[in-house]
This record gives structure tokens, sequence and C-alpha cells, in this order.
């Protein structure tokens, strides 16, 4: 291949790196330019706050419990929380420290009491834990 083709090829790629980082930029700054695919993406970011330590957590008190549920789902901190099995007394500590709302840990709370009973007594394996683990209800 010819050197000036690659190079072009290279100008090219990093222009579009830096255009789709750009408008990124533009539209998180700037609500005018928000399409609803970002506002889907991150509706649920106001939610997001840091502790006292640095720690993210997940401010859900006094909001409705179907949208506690939606940004549980939805979160960043869940996929944490899911690397902590099987270790279930990490993953109660990591629902105390990193969620607020009373709903939404109660719900967690019960769902990893009840995921604990039954991967300890046989009734279900490790991936079909990890699964009931994952959906919220």
């Amino acid at each position: 291949m010819d050197k000036s083709f690659l190079i072009f090829i290279t100008i090219g790629i990093g222009f579009l790196y830096f255009i789709t980082n750009f408008i990124g930029d533009i539209q998180r700054d700037d609500e005018k330019y928000q399409n609803k695919e970002y506002q889907q993406g991150h509706r649920f970011d106001q939610y997001y706050s840091v502790d006292s330590i640095g720690q993210e957590i997940l401010e859900l008190t006094g909001v409705d419990p179907e949208i506690q549920v939606s940004a549980w789902n939805r979160s960043k901190l869940k996929n944490k929380f899911l690397k902590l099995f099987p270790d279930f007394s990490d993953m109660k500590r990591f629902v105390k420290e990193r969620t607020r709302g009373d709903m939404l840990q109660t719900k967690l709370l019960r769902m990893i009491d009840d995921v604990e009973n039954k991967y300890f007594s046989g009734m279900i394996d490790a991936e079909q834990a990890r699964r009931e683990l994952s959906l919220l209800k």
C-alpha cells in the first residue's frame, strides 16, 4: 500500500475521533444539543454522588420506587456489586454503604438473602445465582 494512503487513513481516523469527542462534550454541556439517545443514557446521572471517602454512591432517597429500581438496574454500581459474588456479606455491606433509599436497600438485601439461601442449599448454581442477583424487579 502507498504510504500517503495510510497517512490519509490515519488523519481521517484522528479527525473522526476528535469530532465525536467534541460533539459528546457539547451534548454534555449544552442541553439544547442533547439528543434523545444521550438523554436516555444519562437520565439517572443526577442520582450519583460521592460520599465522604470519595466513593460513588447511588442517592435515591425520596425517589419513586420504580425510578429506584430502574436506576439500580442501569447503574455502574450494579456491575461492581455483581463482582463481589459469592461473598454475600460483602454484597450486603456494599448495598448498605453505596446506596441510599430505604425501599431500594430493603429490596436488594431481601434479594441477597433469598439468593444466598438458595445457593447454599443447592437449589441453584453459581450462574443462576448471578442471573437472579442481576435482575432486580
